[in-house]
């Protein structure tokens, strides 16, 4: 029988689930709030790697900045609905790049973090979708300010998902 050590794992599912429903939400809100606690308690898991841009200082302001000018973008009559194809794949890539980078930053498979956090964005982009457009009908509301909702949501739960993080005892080192 396989002994085990009594070293806590580091939360790799969970935590990915939380940011890649985010990403099909608002693309560059998962990145961002990512991003955001990455500059903060960078983690070794990422020395090396091509993802370790995602923690550093500059990139979280950069992400954070995008993620402003989408959700002001977001209510424009010009965008294209998220289920267009171009935008799915926009939340794909979001999703796909904060599971990988969570993944590896816990020194777990890039590509095991990826192929989650793409498949969950994708159906967070679907549901939330049905769900805007379906309050906005039922409501009478205009689709614009169900989206102000969906972005009130979306900064509550990030910010809640970045509370729940706790650096694993040894994971994450000084900048």
């Amino acid at each position: 029988m396989k002994q085990s050590n009594n070293r806590p794992r580091p939360a790799k599912f969970w935590p990915v689930l939380g940011f890649a429903t985010l990403a099909g939400m608002r693309s560059m809100s998962a990145p961002a709030f990512l991003s955001h606690y990455l500059s903060r308690q960078p983690h070794a898991g990422l020395d090396g790697s091509p993802l370790r841009f995602i923690q550093k200082p500059a990139t979280a302001t950069i992400l954070k900045a995008v993620a402003a000018g989408e959700m002001v973008a977001d209510k424009m009559p010009f965008m294209p609905n998220r289920i267009a194809p171009e935008v799915v794949l926009g939340r794909l890539v979001s999703g796909a790049l904060v599971g990988a980078a969570w993944y590896r930053s816990r020194h777990g498979s890039a590509l095991a973090g990826g192929l989650l956090g793409g498949l969950v964005a994708v159906a967070s982009t679907i549901v939330s979708y049905a769900l805007r457009t379906g309050i906005s009908e039922k409501s009478g509301a205009p689709v614009a300010l169900v989206g102000v909702g969906e972005d009130a949501l979306v900064l509550a739960s990030g910010a809640a998902l970045l509370r729940a993080q706790q650096p694993a005892h040894g994971e994450w080192r000084p900048m």
